[in-house]
């Protein structure tokens, strides 16, 4: 009797600790995944932080520009207020397309895209688009890797129950209207 009651004890210790391996494993995938999130939103703040400048830049030569203005306005208000990377992704897409309208105003005057201040936010935000594009990488690649783990045996006996749920991709939406790429910002 004394013999089986140490078998079973050592074999809950390994199950015991065997869950307490998975759970902490699916931590620290959790928290990749919330990390290269928060380093998406500092670009796409960073991004939203210059496009004021750029319009302002704008405005000095176009000033009859209001529509792509007030897109541009509201795609910022919509990407503050975004709480998902579903939202964040739309209203990305969004000010994406709008900052495509502006940029592409530029062309029609000469005196503009030879504006030193146009021009150094012109590469600021060039940057800050790669840098979205690598942070958005790196996220859905943590991602993917956390959405299998919490699929796999035996995480997903652990997984489920202790609230590790599917996280999103952070990816354009698709659909009419949708941009797909970012806006070209050079000239």
């Amino acid at each position: 009797m004394k013999g089986n009651f140490s078998t079973v004890a050592v074999a809950a210790a390994v199950l015991a600790i065997a869950g307490c391996n998975v759970y902490n494993g699916l931590v620290n995938r959790s928290e990749g995944v919330d990390a290269a999130w928060s380093d998406i939103n500092t670009m796409l703040q960073r991004r939203a932080d210059l496009v004021p400048n750029l319009v302002a830049t704008v405005k000095g030569y176009a000033a009859h520009e209001n529509e792509v203005f007030t897109e541009i306005a509201e795609a910022r208000s919509k990407l503050a207020g975004a709480k998902t990377p579903s939202e964040s992704a739309a209203a990305d897409a969004a000010l994406s397309g709008a900052l495509g309208r502006l940029l592409a105003i530029s062309e029609a005057y000469p005196e503009l895209k030879a504006n030193e201040n146009f021009l150094r936010l012109q590469d600021e935000l060039s940057g800050t688009e790669n840098r979205i594009a690598v942070a958005r990488k790196d996220y859905n690649g943590l991602v993917k890797a956390y959405n299998a783990s919490i699929r796999r045996l035996p995480a997903s006996l652990v997984a489920g129950p202790l609230g590790f749920d599917k996280k999103d991709y952070f990816e354009p939406p698709a659909g009419e209207g949708a941009v797909q790429t970012a806006p070209s910002v050079s000239f």
